[in-house]
């Protein structure tokens, strides 16, 4: 009689044992391959985890095991992004420090990651609002300030009342804060950005050398937003006084178009927006310009969204034809993309034909697909063809009239060739106080002043009042003995720069840190980043693929141009996890009150049936949804399995014949398939691959005296290493139950000959007029003849003929025989 299988009695009992034996350290043996697996750095919510949560950590923690047995050197770390504006919102709405509540958060996230058994080593654990973490932050940022990478410009940015900071493009959302999705208004505030458009080509071409998933790389290719086109220079005539003129600059992609330009667009944010405005349509664009700074730039650039627009009463010339066109504002053209002024073809660009229907301006016909034109327009032409009423271009292919129209336009000094981006430099500053303060000092003397680097860190200052003002500056402006210090390079009275840096600063360089946690002389020796560098797999959301993701990509750059580092890609491989949802189907959240935490699952059903659940929920990258009958079918194949093995631990004898053929082949299937499953991230599959395994041993303990013999025992040997990185207490557990040395964690992953998968003979199912009948045991080369012999020799399938006449007889080889009788 089996022993109950007590999955508390399993956890209290190894749980300490691996604790002492410290277990997960990462070896330093140099001999062996490395394997450095990573997970998105967290932020630590005063909500704790959730099981969604462990769509993430669990998988990662079996590709590490894995990685371990099959004897590599493994490095998982794990730490916390403390520093933002959740940290602090959090600790505003408690009434603690946030010193306090991020130090209780990051607690009790391990304490939940660790009743999971996620086999992190906890001796490289950081954390970003440590001084001694963030003050290499500063010194990156001083780094690059060094390199003309940082820098002050005034400007309208982009701030959330809610949170009372500046937000960058990027955690806008249709109008919203990403974090609190309250709506965002405009303000002009002077700000630090860094520099990373300066980096967009290499950004691009590097996309091209990691393994990520496509709809990732495409969301950076669309975020940095490359084209190559030509500048025109159109005059826009001041309706004040048409004998004064101002250059409006424009930027296309199909110059080839130009003679069809039926109006211009200029940003509500364009710098001649007043001067082109004449004093009767004053009113209207004022009311338009503000109506369109409260949108954010996503929302404006929406092609969901119904173009808008009104004119400005003014005309610009094109100075291809000399042809005066009306001048417009519109919100879906950005100040900051390009020029902040487009040239607007209706005949070839689907925007501009809905707009210049919408308010009855012309379409004109200037590129067709053979060199007649078609008449009246039902929709744009926007292919390539050949230019009609184009002047001396007419009669060129678009390629040629590009070439042709651009060597025209630079002859004349109105223009030439240029490459612009959509993508604007980051935006770092922030107004509040939990962040790592920026390291310059401003003098009116000398300027902005970096800190020196003997000075880092520059320590942010324990204040009670850390809430944010309401007048746009961080609550560190406040601090008259923290702010006003002398300028490091005169000696005058200066003061302090009071804005913290984005969050994102901290986990742009985190990955590298880790290999490093306790060095004080730098951020990271060169020697430990060569050994373990770049990440091997970083496995998180896909929400962060053009920020945090972009931003690690930029700094791993400008760490390899300063000879920090050899690479110029921080992860080699990336994968994203898709969401859980409530059993109800709808996302987790406290006020729903449908969240489900690991600490009253492991309670309920064990670490190890939460573990192999999460994995057989579905496919690691799609959306799946919790099912509490799911969970329960889980714990019962633990207990299934404990019980097998409990009950037929395996014998002495070694067994020969077809029973340790199929036992081979069966083992041999398994670890090949398991093997496969975990290296392609299909954990659902290798769950599922397991349970067969587990039910064909379960049938053969049944039938036979197998499960006896030495065959047996090392059948049930390999089964306990798979479910090893699994189920960490259940394999351990069993693996000393019989008669295991050692630690089942500490052996080696098995492996696989395919000579043993090839059948010499398969269990064959045999229908007769579409039900099942029999079984046979036939050779896997006989012909269908043969094993229609084979099949009339069954007394069962005899009985079913007898008096009938076979009409057709079906063979699938390996598969099934059918026999269609009447």
């Amino acid at each position: 009689m089996s022993e109950r299988y007590d999955f508390r009695k399993l956890q209290e009992k190894w749980a300490p044992v691996w604790r002492d034996k410290n277990m997960y350290k990462t070896s330093d043996d140099s001999s062996k391959p490395k394997f450095y697996c990573l997970d998105f750095f967290p932020y630590p919510s005063g909500n704790g985890l959730s099981v969604g949560h462990l769509r993430n950590y669990v998988p990662t923690d079996v590709i590490t095991r894995f990685k371990r047995m099959q004897g590599m050197n493994v490095l998982h770390p794990m730490g916390w992004d403390a520093f933002g504006l959740p940290a602090e919102n959090y600790a505003i709405k408690m009434g603690v420090h946030p010193s306090e509540t991020t130090a209780k958060n990051a607690a009790n996230y391990r304490r939940q990651l660790s009743l999971v058994e996620c086999s992190y080593d906890w001796d490289r654990e950081i954390n970003s609002t440590d001084p001694s973490y963030y003050k290499w932050t500063q010194w990156f940022f001083l780094l690059l300030f060094r390199r003309g990478l940082a820098y002050q410009s005034k400007g309208a940015q982009w701030w959330c009342p809610d949170c009372k900071t500046i937000l960058a493009n990027e955690q806008v959302e249709n109008g919203r804060c990403w974090r609190c999705d309250n709506e965002v208004t405009k303000k002009d505030l002077k700000q630090w950005y860094f520099r990373i458009t300066s980096y967009a080509d290499r950004l691009l071409e590097d996309l091209g050398t990691v393994d990520w998933p496509d709809h990732i790389k495409k969301m950076q290719e669309n975020w940095i937003g490359r084209k190559t086109g030509t500048e025109v220079v159109f005059k826009g005539v001041d309706p004040r006084n048409e004998a004064d003129t101002f250059d409006l600059t424009i930027f296309t992609t199909r110059v080839d178009t130009i003679f069809g330009v039926t109006f211009l667009t200029l940003a509500p944010e364009h710098p001649l927006v007043q001067k082109l405005t004449h004093p009767n349509r004053k009113t209207t664009v004022d009311e338009y310009v503000t109506a369109a700074r409260k949108k954010s730039e996503i929302d404006r650039l929406s092609a969901e969204k119904e173009k808008t627009g009104v004119p400005l009463g003014s005309y610009a010339v094109n100075p291809f034809n000399g042809e005066r066109i009306p001048i417009f504002i519109g919100d879906y053209v950005l100040a900051g993309y390009g020029t902040g002024a487009v040239m607007a073809v209706p005949a070839h660009d689907e925007r501009d034909f809905a707009f210049a229907q919408k308010y009855g301006l012309p379409i004109r016909e200037v590129i067709t697909p053979g060199g007649t034109k078609v008449g009246p327009l039902s929709a744009a032409f926007t292919e390539y063809g050949i230019c009609v009423d184009s002047g001396e271009f007419s009669g060129l292919t678009s390629g040629n009239a590009i070439e042709k129209m651009s060597e025209w336009v630079n002859s004349k000094k109105i223009g030439s060739k240029k490459v612009n981006y959509k993508f604007r430099d980051w935006l770092i500053s922030r107004q509040r106080y939990w962040g790592a303060p920026i390291p310059v000092i401003h003098c009116d003397s000398c300027g902005s002043v970096p800190v020196p680097e003997k000075d880092l860190p520059v320590l942010l200052p324990p204040i009670k009042e850390f809430k944010p003002g309401t007048d746009a500056r961080s609550p560190l402006a406040g601090i008259t003995d923290w702010v006003n210090v002398p300028c490091p390079k005169c000696g005058k009275p200066a003061h302090r720069e009071t804005d913290t840096m984005d969050g994102f600063a901290c986990s742009s360089w985190y990955f590298l840190r880790f290999v490093d946690p306790h060095l004080d002389s730098a951020p990271f020796s060169k020697e430990n980043v060569a050994r373990w560098a770049p990440v091997d797999l970083y496995v998180g959301g896909a929400e962060h693929a053009v920020m945090h993701l972009l931003y690690a990509r930029f700094w791993t750059k400008v760490m390899q141009d300063e000879g920090l580092i050899t690479f110029g890609e921080p992860f080699t491989r990336l994968r994203n996890q898709g969401m859980m949802l409530a059993a109800d189907g709808q996302k987790m959240s406290k006020s729903k009150g449908n969240v489900i935490t690991p600490d009253e699952m492991v309670e309920r059903y064990g670490a190890d049936t939460l573990r192999a659940f999460i994995l057989f929920l579905g496919s690691f990258e799609c959306e799946v949804a919790w099912s509490d009958e799911g969970i329960k079918g889980m714990y019962r194949f633990m207990r299934r399995v404990y019980e097998l093995v409990q009950d037929s631990p395996g014998g002495n004898g070694e067994a020969q014949g077809e029973a340790a053929v199929e036992l081979r082949r069966m083992t041999h299937k398994t670890v090949k398939a398991v093997t496969r499953d975990i290296e392609a991230f299909s954990f659902n599959t290798a769950v599922a691959r397991l349970m067969e395994f587990v039910n064909y041993l379960g049938e053969s303990s049944r039938s036979g005296d197998i499960s006896k013999t030495t065959n047996w025992k090392n059948s049930i040997g390999t089964l306990l290493t798979l479910l090893a990185p699994i189920t960490p207490f259940l394999a351990e557990d069993l693996w000393e139950f019989t008669g295991h040395s050692g630690s089942v964690h500490q052996q080696t992953w098995p492996t696989w000959d395919e000579a043993v998968l090839v059948q010499d003979a398969v269990n064959l199912p045999v229908q007769v007029n579409g039900k099942l009948r029999d079984q046979i045991r036939v050779p896997v080369n006989f012909t269908d003849d043969q094993v229609r012999e084979e099949c009339m020799k069954s007394e069962k399938i005899q009985k079913y003929l007898e008096g009938k006449t076979i009409v057709k007889f079906i063979h699938v080889p390996k598969r099934m025989a059918s026999f269609v009788v009447k």
